[in-house]
């Protein structure tokens, strides 16, 4: 594996650095830094899109004839960096998970519709993949979709559902009928939210924020020609969309970013004997532990990377970088709290800039401590939700267990 950047790499990057070294205004800074989880301030979220969409960097992983950037993956993964180097918020998620699905699946149709809205911003998609009962396990999914000429009909309820208050469309997994293979039966459909019959409740998380859902379906039509792919077909394409919201090839360097923020944080931080916390040994040491566990998940990353580019799919190196990743996430998550001290006990909601609405009541003057102490404890309790999202963490031992080690 060679890991040396050619001469075109390096002008890209400095292409892509200079562009957000422009457009980031302080708003956009402040919603980048002020985040919680994956998930962005929404208006940030959006008003970034539309800046990268006018530049024609609004979709990566798409082909250009879709509005996409065609470009390779080394050129996808420098911009990702970059992107998390200028500390921007994150993209809207249906770019990433629904679009290349719609691309490889789709109808032209449906792609002439649904493509060039995602990209602007104008749809806003939620997923509706878990169940009450049915999320790690997701084959077992039961929501029925009961043929009637041209529409299926849905009730039933799907469960963390990010964003479904204010999303749009859903994309969204049913089942057509019982098999006696779980995988069988099951099928993919694109579902307007301002359907008839369509309830969404809010679910709010400890750190405040209202960012998931349960969503609810009375007799909900849904046209066939919303459905992608073939009736009885979705699960292949839920396991195509999983390797992308698995396999990010850029979770590294986003730790990396996290644990150096911290380590300048910790400078700051006075220790028990007296001096700086970041000269204890014992903090100095988990530090230094997280760093080289990041810096491993980044050579695993760019082995995959390798291996995307030959043409090789990501494979089960997504289940493992899925689950190295989200548990390093929240190991830093811990390490914050504990730098944080005792400002880490203060519930300070009004310094983040949540992927949602912050429903519970608190207080709005000034910061208690340093921000990073008032963000520590939203993002340990946000971050919580790494190891099971996507896929729990030993679904994909699981995984690993029965493809590379025959157990």
């Amino acid at each position: 594996m060679d890991l040396i950047w050619s001469a075109d790499d390096l002008a890209f990057q400095q292409e892509v650095r200079a562009f957000f070294d422009c457009e980031m205004d302080g708003d956009l800074r402040q919603a980048g830094q002020r985040m919680t989880s994956v998930y962005a301030d929404h208006h940030a979220s959006i008003a970034l899109q539309k800046k990268l969409a006018a530049r024609g960097w609004g979709a990566p992983m798409w082909a250009k004839e879709y509005g996409g950037c065609d470009w390779s993956v080394v050129q996808r993964y420098l911009f990702t960096r970059e992107r998390l180097a200028a500390g921007a918020p994150h993209p809207p998620f249906g770019i990433h998970m629904i679009g290349p699905s719609l691309i490889a699946y789709g109808t032209d149709e449906q792609k002439a519709y649904f493509l060039p809205r995602t990209l602007s911003g104008d749809i806003l998609w939620c997923q509706g993949y878990s169940e009450p009962g049915s999320g790690s396990d997701l084959a077992s999914l039961q929501m029925p979709a009961i043929d009637d000429g041209d529409d299926l009909v849905c009730s039933g309820s799907k469960i963390w559902t990010t964003h479904a208050h204010v999303a749009n469309w859903m994309f969204g997994l049913v089942r057509t009928s019982t098999e006696s293979k779980q995988q069988q039966g099951i099928t993919f459909v694109l579902i307007d939210m301002h359907s008839p019959g369509v309830s969404v409740r809010p679910i709010v998380m400890s750190s405040g924020e209202h960012i998931q859902n349960q969503v609810f379906f009375d007799q909900v039509r849904i046209p066939k020609k919303n459905v992608l792919g073939s009736i009885g077909g979705g699960w292949s394409i839920a396991k195509f969309q999983l390797e992308f919201e698995r396999s990010n090839l850029a979770a590294a360097p986003e730790l990396q970013l996290r644990i150096d923020e911290l380590r300048a944080f910790a400078a700051t931080v006075p220790g028990d004997d007296g001096e700086w916390l970041i000269d204890e040994p014992a903090f100095a040491h988990k530090l230094a532990s997280a760093r080289m566990r990041a810096s491993t998940l980044e050579i695993y990353e760019l082995r995959a990377l390798s291996a995307i580019s030959s043409g090789a799919s990501p494979g089960l190196a997504a289940s493992v970088m899925k689950t190295l990743g989200t548990e390093l996430s929240q190991h830093v998550t811990e390490l914050a709290l504990e730098a944080a001290g005792h400002y880490g006990r203060a519930y300070q909601p009004q310094q983040l800039r949540a992927g949602g609405d912050v429903v519970l009541a608190h207080g709005k003057g000034q910061t208690v401590g340093p921000l990073p102490a008032a963000l520590a404890p939203l993002r340990y309790l946000n971050d919580r939700a790494g190891t099971i999202y996507a896929g729990s963490n030993e679904i994909q031992r699981n995984i690993l267990a029965k493809a590379a080690l025959g157990l």
